[in-house]
């Protein structure tokens, strides 16, 4: 099991809800930073590399957008707006710079849980030398989002390449169907249960492995999920 902790920045003025959501968040093996002003989040951002932030958009010395703008010009870190603000134009300001999600206040601590969850599985983190992946004679271009299979080109719907981003970015460790029912709620115009995700692994162990009878890529984990070998 992966016991690394995500360093998370919390960016949040109400003094009772920051206290609430460190503890919380800390329960939980993330190493949290909060700072309650627009100024002493960019000072930090400036100092230090996050794997995810949460953002309030309104902050006494300016707003969580300008915050995301800078975080995502430095290093794409995924970002999710936490905001008592639940009006249209913030929602469509707030995705439109980048956010990765959106909840408004007031929220129970389990949701934003499962938010930052699936937020981080979604988001893979790519520099120079590992944009490039090879697993046996497919190659992913996370960068690019591109997948090819002996050098030519494999062609993914939305769906089957989250699928495959959430086994790259817990590679090495197994994932439970219900993990990656969470990682594509969201790029899916179908429903999509427990056991149509079983088809939809089907059609990209088609797509991507020599025999996608014996597969040598994505394995199956009986009774728990599935790994990237």
């Amino acid at each position: 099991m992966n016991t690394e902790k995500k360093k998370l920045l919390l960016v949040e003025d109400d003094t009772a809800i920051a206290m609430g959501l460190e503890y919380s968040l800390q329960q939980e093996n993330y190493e949290v930073t909060v700072c309650s002003s627009a100024a002493s989040a960019m000072e930090r951002i400036a100092l230090e590399e996050y794997d995810i932030a949460l953002l309030d958009v309104s902050l006494p010395d300016g707003n969580g957008f300008d915050i995301c703008k800078k975080l995502k010009i430095q290093g794409d870190t995924p970002v999710i707006f936490l905001t008592a603000r639940d009006d249209e134009g913030s929602v469509v300001l707030g995705l439109d710079i980048g956010a990765d999600d959106y909840i408004t206040k007031p929220f129970r601590i389990r949701e934003l849980q499962s938010r930052i969850r699936s937020v981080l599985r979604r988001s893979v983190k790519t520099t120079g030398g590992d944009a490039l992946l090879q697993y046996g004679n497919v190659t992913v271009n996370v960068a690019e989002g591109k997948v090819k299979k002996d050098g030519n080109d494999v062609f993914l719907t939305a769906l089957e390449y989250r699928l495959f981003l959430t086994l790259i970015n817990n590679e090495g460790h197994i994932v439970t169907r219900n993990q990656l029912l969470e990682s594509i709620w969201d790029v899916s115009g179908d429903f999509v249960n427990d056991n149509t995700l079983t088809v939809y692994i089907k059609r990209l162990r088609e797509k991507i492995e020599e025999d996608p009878q014996n597969p040598a890529i994505i394995k199956t984990v009986r009774g728990l999920g599935y790994q990237l070998s």
